[in-house]
């Protein structure tokens, strides 16, 4: 695997590129967000790690520049001492499409790299993948959402959200269920992530339709039904 770690801490950087390298990765270093940018779109990766806190452009500008400017596809992994729900969602909405908090340990980061690297490897396969619920249909495909023919615009993450449950239309899932599966790692149960992006997507799938999709099980998590 080839990783990107955009970080400003030396003694972090090399940790991170010392382990990495012992488990047969290939690491290039940048420390500080434009020449981060400058690799990112000079070379191919298959995993970008990227610190938040650092001098001039801070990683939150490094990502939204690389997502959103640039329709960078390599998924990226937040390294950070910011761990609230909400510098979590500010990550995660910046296009960052994993958040690990310092410190950590590195058999997590393994996993974390690992679990992104898999998931962009699979991405979808070919073919007219439709994913349907009342007036709501989903392109797994062309990735659009329609419901009573408007177009509902999702972030990655709502878009994984709502897949899963659509997925697993008529089963209650519990929030350990959409951990392991929507981000395929085990954040800390105590924040309510989940709970801030079923709002979300609640927000864009129901609001100003007649009928609610995503049903809440108290004590349970959350179900799609028929």
């Amino acid at each position: 695997m080839k990783v990107l770690l955009i970080e400003d801490e030396q003694r972090v950087s090399s940790f991170v590129t010392k382990g990495l390298e012992e488990q047969g990765h290939v690491v290039v270093q940048a420390f500080d967000g434009l020449t981060g940018i400058k690799l990112a779109l000079q070379d191919e990766f298959d995993v970008i790690i990227l610190d938040v806190i650092m001098p001039g452009m801070n990683g939150i500008e490094v990502c939204q520049r690389l997502k959103d400017e640039n329709e960078l596809n390599t998924p990226i992994l937040m390294l950070t001492a910011l761990g609230t729900t909400d510098d979590i969602v500010t990550g995660l909405e910046s296009g960052a499409d994993d958040y690990l908090s310092k410190p950590f340990k590195f058999k997590e980061l393994l996993a974390r790299i690992s679990a992104l690297s898999r998931r962009s490897a699979g991405g979808a396969k070919s073919g007219n993948q439709t994913l349907r619920i009342a007036d709501l249909e989903m392109n797994l495909v062309s990735k659009e959402v329609i419901r009573n023919g408007i177009e509902i615009d999702l972030t990655t993450r709502e878009f994984r959200l709502l897949e899963y449950l659509l997925k697993n239309k008529n089963r209650v899932v519990s929030r350990t269920d959409i951990l392991e599966n929507v981000w395929e790692v085990n954040f800390d149960l105590s924040t309510n992530v989940i709970d801030v992006y079923i709002n979300y997507l609640r927000k864009k799938i129901e609001k100003g339709f007649s009928s609610k999709i995503i049903k809440t099980v108290i004590g349970m998590g959350y179900m799609i039904k028929d």
